[in-house]
C-alpha cells in the first residue's frame, strides 16, 4: 500500500506515487485545481506514462482535493464525460467525415441528374412523338443539346438547369477526389481518388475501411447481388465498387475477378496505412501497383 493510517487516524505516504488529482514534492500532496481541462491533460498524461495508481478516495480526502466521497465522484464523473467527448471529437478528425458527406452529396446529384434527364426525355417524346429511340443512346450534354432542338421554352429551361447541375457535378468530384488523396493517399494511388472516396463512404468511414479484410472491400457496393447470393443460391458477386477502377473493369471479362481480388487486398492494406499513418508510402504503393498489374497481365 502506498500509504497508511496512523493512530491519529491521518495518512501517511510511504511510497511517491502518482494520482491524477495532485502533485506531490518529496512527501507533501499538493492537490490540483478543479479545472476538467488540466485534471484530463493529467489523466492523459498518466495514461501515456503508464504511470497512474488506482484512485483512492480516502487520499484525495487527505490530501485536500475533495472533501468526500460524493464530492470526488462527481468530479470524476465529469472529467470522465470531458474526456469521452474530446476523443469522440478527435476521432471524427481522424476519420474525416467531411470526405463521406462529400461523396453522399455527389450521388444525390447524380441522382438528381439522372430523374431529371429521364423527364425531360419523357417530356420532349410528349412534344416530338417520332423522336426515336436510337437516338437514346446518346447520353449527357450531347442528349440534351439533340433535344433543345424541337423543345418549347420552359423545357429548354429545365435542359439548361440539368447542364449547370451537370457542372456542378463535375467540380465537386474533382473536390472529393483531391480530399482522398489528401486523407488516403494510398487508397488513391491505386484505386484512383473517386473510389477510394466511394469506398470509405459504403464502408461507413476511414476507421470502418482500415477494419475490413480484402474479401469485404472487394463486394463493397455490390449489396444487392450479395444479398441475392445468400438467399437464393445465385452466383457470388465479384466485385462492387471497385468495378470502377479502371483496371477492373477495363481487363478482360474472365480476369476482371482476379484484379478485383488483388486489388481489394492491396487496398486493404492501403486502408490501415492511410487510418494509422496518415501519409503515403512509396514502397508499398509502387510494388501493389506492380502486384495489380501482374494481376491483369497473367493468363
Amino acid at each position: 500500500m502506498h500509504f497508511m493510517k496512523s493512530n491519529e487516524g491521518k495518512y501517511q505516504v510511504l511510497l511517491v506515487k502518482s494520482y491524477w488529482f495532485c502533485d506531490r514534492e518529496g512527501g507533501s500532496c499538493h492537490p490540483l485545481p478543479h479545472d476538467k481541462r488540466i485534471l484530463a491533460d493529467r489523466i492523459e498524461q498518466l495514461e501515456g506514462d503508464k504511470t497512474a495508481e488506482i484512485p483512492v478516495w480516502e487520499y484525495a480526502v487527505q490530501c485536500g482535493f475533495v472533501k468526500n466521497r460524493s464530492e470526488y465522484l462527481n468530479i470524476l464523473h465529469t472529467i470522465a464525460l470531458y474526456l469521452a467527448g474530446v476523443r469522440l471529437e478527435e476521432a471524427s478528425k481522424v476519420d474525416h467525415p467531411e470526405l463521406i458527406l462529400m461523396v453522399r452529396m455527389l450521388d444525390q446529384i447524380d441522382s438528381a441528374i439522372n430523374l431529371l434527364s429521364e423527364r425531360s426525355v419523357e417530356w420532349y417524346r410528349a412534344l416530338n412523338p417520332e423522336f426515336s429511340r436510337k437516338s437514346e443512346i446518346l447520353q449527357g450534354r450531347k442528349l440534351r443539346d439533340l433535344m433543345r432542338d424541337g423543345s418549347d421554352d420552359a423545357l429548354r429551361e429545365i435542359l439548361d438547369e440539368i447542364d449547370q447541375l451537370a457542372e456542378r457535378r463535375s467540380s465537386l468530384a474533382k473536390k472529393v477526389s483531391a480530399k482522398a488523396s489528401e486523407v488516403l493517399p494510398n487508397c488513391s494511388a491505386l484505386s484512383g481518388g473517386l473510389v477510394a472516396a466511394r469506398l470509405a463512404a459504403e464502408a461507413g468511414g476511414i476507421r470502418d475501411l482500415a477494419l475490413m479484410p480484402g474479401s469485404a472491400i472487394q463486394v463493397l457496393g455490390a449489396r444487392n447481388a450479395l444479398f441475392c447470393h445468400l438467399s437464393n443460391a445465385s452466383p457470388p458477386p465479384k466485385h462492387g465498387l471497385v468495378y470502377q477502377y479502371r483496371g477492373v473493369h477495363g481487363s478482360r471479362k474472365e480476369r476482371r475477378g482476379k484484379v478485383a481480388r488483388v486489388l481489394a487486398a492491396k487496398l486493404a492494406i492501403a486502408a490501415r496505412i492511410d487510418y494509422y499513418r496518415g501519409e503515403p508510402d512509396p514502397i508499398f504503393i509502387a510494388k501493389a501497383q506492380e502486384t495489380i498489374l501482374n494481376a491483369r497481365r497473367s493468363p
